[in-house]
């Protein structure tokens, strides 16, 4: 199966109303390429899930800028004003969900299990509207599974199966979002072919990737 694909073959894939996830840390190991293309069309009323919420000018937060979400999942938006914005003012549908157990939503999702257990918002405004599970005399919140149409993913090399090699970290929420859409593409500071890279050094195998974009972004993913 031929999985590269040019830059503007993979955004046409996306419709408006996908629900997406992006990988990323502040942009560190973010799918700049992709984000940046994707910004330039009128692809609406998404939905996006990813750690944070970008800057006004890089990364996710250029969609956001945009108003092309409809709704953001994410650990904390306070590095994008744009999004604190429209957020007050109604524009954006702003979940937010403490880091870990963002993570784990996103993992469970990948994995198909029905849910993880959590005492993290016990007492808080989180645990609002959720079921509460007692096991050993200990209360957790039962937290559900996220999945997306699409993950798009940063990798540092990339193979032309898809496996993956991230540097730094610059894995942060791409390993776990690569398994837990219907789509995964990832973009590749640079591709090589199969057997060239250490199975070692594989962290994201190439059976989760349908797509493979090379970036076009200088200093593409900006991974530490």
């Amino acid at each position: 199966m031929e999985k590269l694909l040019h830059l503007s073959e993979a955004i046409a894939k996306i419709p408006s109303g996908a629900t997406i996830m992006f990988g990323g840390f502040m942009a560190n190991g973010s799918a700049l390429t992709i984000i940046d293309a994707l910004a330039e069309t009128d692809v609406k009323d998404l939905t996006i899930i990813c750690n944070d919420g970008g800057w006004i000018d890089k990364g996710v937060g250029k969609l956001i800028r945009n108003k092309q979400c409809k709704k953001l999942i994410a650990s904390h938006i306070g590095l994008n004003k744009e999004a604190g914005h429209q957020m007050k003012e109604g524009e954006l549908d702003v979940q937010l969900v403490p880091q870990g157990t963002l993570a784990e939503q996103i993992r469970a999702g990948g994995y198909g299990l029905g849910g993880i257990l959590t005492r993290t918002g016990i007492g808080t405004l989180v645990e609002e509207g959720k079921q509460k599970i007692e096991v050993n005399g200990t209360t957790y919140l039962l937290e559900t599974p996220l999945r997306a149409d699409f993950a798009i993913i940063f990798g540092a090399v990339v193979d032309t199966f898809g496996n993956i090699v991230y540097h730094g970290s610059a894995t942060n929420f791409n390993h776990v979002m690569a398994s837990a859409a219907d789509i995964t593409m990832v973009e590749a500071r640079a591709i090589v072919e199969i057997g060239a890279l250490d199975p070692n050094a594989v962290t994201t195998p190439g059976v989760f990737i349908n797509h493979i974009v090379q970036s076009e972004t200088i200093g593409g993913g900006a991974d530490a």
